[in-house]
């Protein structure tokens, strides 16, 4: 049982806590999702914790106030981004407890971390949820609820680490970004690794594991944001600027650090100022660095001055993202509806064109969504006959080679999706999808525009037409002439129906034509899916 910490082992315990992160920083890199890249969160956390461990090392008093205090300090000097000042304030909030006590066990340690929470939520102009914040604010209040019932500090560790990991747990529901992306907060897993080093120099355990030897289930997907390749405009703030202030002047006082904050907030964000007057660490995203630079000489002498491009940073990180996500084969479809845009990316798509019956999309466009989609080989999908000549002109314009399947209709178009397979060679794909869309008999329903004689039907305006070979069917239900088509259409060979609705048929309506149809037709599969296409009351598959 250990119920006190002395000096000796604090001093492990920083080193634990240094080993902890920095053998799974990479993993900690890896949960970074924002598009705007500010270092990697497990980098910075890392080398804010080297420096920390320097300046303990660099201490050779025995005194625990003067070990805890070169702990704050080495974060403070070695702090990176904003990841790596919050870890230096949360140091420091822990520092200023720990410093005055005369004794260290969990009911003062409880004390140091809620401290520690204080430090950094004081040091963040505009606190989010979701992030280590939360994670070391949670971890505070636990630890000050369970100190006196939990004198043992490897029992009290292993209690707010659980603590900690299960409000990590909860980080994607406070972010949606975080969500999106399938991961946690960087920087409070980064929090808790620090944590866990601490705890096995406290148990003795060794600290061998990486995120290497970990279950590769636990390594996040990546996501990429459009934002990230097409929104470079919306960095609103596009240098990271960093530094030190140092030799303060002697007639400089607390209340100029706070003025600094609040200058640098009017030309900038993300601001971080912290620190007293013997050394202020200062962060700001800005486009006048010069700016910042110059209300900091008022207060003293700059230190170690970083200025970051971080357009040419998001640059940097779109292409090597574009070059590790480029794939062999990729697929384009072109359709109307909320219903095929959601079924095409089902099938693989990876990106759907809106186009189609009165809105036939340009060569650009097609251009456009063809370069959008990071593969050697794109099959595009036209799903209308006038869209076939714009795809085939387009061939001429993309970076990647462009195939055109040429599909007459959205059912076409589903039919040839459900033939890709990334896995085929492009000749092997070519064939197949080729031959899944001409296996395809489409028919229309949807509604006359003018009054007309043709293929032996009297039309009138507002007539609801079913088309399959020309016009097989007329009159005023939808679903009967939808019945009607098929009757007119349907051979032996047909095994499979599927009947995509449009916007103005109901799921009730499309329903209740598939009851009736399974039973006109009770050898067949009769599929009701929502297409949500415009014009067209129903497109129907036979297959």
């Amino acid at each position: 049982m250990i119920t006190n910490i002395d000096n000796k082992l604090l001093r492990e315990m920083i080193f634990g806590a240094r080993q902890g992160l920095d053998i799974n920083k990479q993993y900690v890199d890896s949960l970074n999702v924002f598009p705007v890249p500010d270092g990697d969160t497990g980098t910075n956390m890392s080398l804010t914790m080297a420096s920390t461990v320097k300046e303990t090392e660099f201490e050779t008093s025995d005194n625990m106030a003067d070990i805890i205090k070169a702990f704050s300090r080495g974060a403070l000097k070695g702090a990176r981004g904003n990841s790596g000042v919050i870890l230096s304030q949360i140091f420091k909030g822990i520092a200023e407890i720990i410093s005055q006590a005369k004794v260290i066990n969990t009911k003062t340690f409880a004390k140091a971390l809620e401290n520690g929470s204080n430090r950094a939520y004081d040091a963040v102009t505009h606190p989010k949820e979701g992030t280590i914040l939360t994670v070391i604010r949670m971890i505070g209040d636990y630890a000050n609820k369970i100190a006196a019932r939990n004198a043992d500090f490897i029992d009290f560790f292993q209690k707010i680490i659980k603590k900690g990991e299960q409000v990590l747990a909860e980080t994607p529901e406070m972010l949606p970004v975080l969500k999106k992306a399938g991961v946690v907060d960087a920087g409070g897993q980064g929090l808790i690794y620090i944590l866990t080093g601490m705890y096995y120099k406290l148990a003795g355990i060794e600290i061998t594991q990486s995120i290497d030897e970990k279950d590769a289930a636990e390594t996040p997907k990546q996501v990429y944001f459009e934002a990230d390749i097409h929104d470079l405009e919306e960095i609103k703030f596009g240098y990271c600027t960093e530094f030190f202030i140092i030799n303060l002047k002697s007639r400089i006082t607390t209340a100029d650090i706070d003025k600094l904050r609040d200058k640098l907030n009017e030309i900038g964000d993300c601001v971080i100022v912290v620190g007293d007057l013997q050394l202020v660490k200062v962060h700001v995203h800005t486009n006048e660095p010069h700016k910042a630079l110059g209300y900091a000489l008022a207060l003293g002498e700059l230190d170690k001055p970083k200025i970051e491009n971080m357009f040419e940073q998001n640059r940097a990180l779109l292409k090597a993202r574009e070059k590790q996500a480029r794939k062999p084969q990729g697929m384009v479809s072109i359709s109307c509806g909320d219903g095929f845009k959601t079924l095409f990316g089902e099938l693989g798509a990876d990106a759907v064109l809106e186009g189609g019956q009165t809105m036939n999309p340009s060569v650009s466009d097609i251009v456009e969504i063809v370069n959008s989609v990071a593969a050697d080989t794109v099959f595009v999908l036209p799903n209308n006959k006038n869209i076939i000549l714009a795809c085939e002109q387009a061939k001429e314009l993309t970076k990647n080679t462009l195939v055109v399947i040429a599909t007459l209709n959205v059912p076409m178009g589903v039919g040839a999706a459900m033939a890709f397979d990334p896995d085929f060679s492009v000749d092997d794909n070519t064939r197949a999808m080729q031959k899944a869309a001409t296996a395809i008999t489409c028919l229309q329903v949807t509604h006359a525009v003018r009054d007309t004689e043709m293929d032996g039907f009297n039309l009138h305006s507002g007539d609801i037409i079913g088309i399959g070979h020309g016009i097989v069917a007329q009159g005023s239900d939808v679903n009967v002439v939808a019945q009607q088509a098929i009757c007119a259409s349907v051979t032996p060979s047909h095994t499979t129906m599927t009947l995509y609705y449009g916007k103005d048929v109901t799921g009730e309506v499309a329903a209740a034509l598939q009851d009736t149809l399974m039973g006109v037709y009770p050898d067949m599969d009769v599929i009701a899916v929502c297409g949500g296409q415009p014009h067209y009351f129903y497109l129907i598959s036979l297959e």
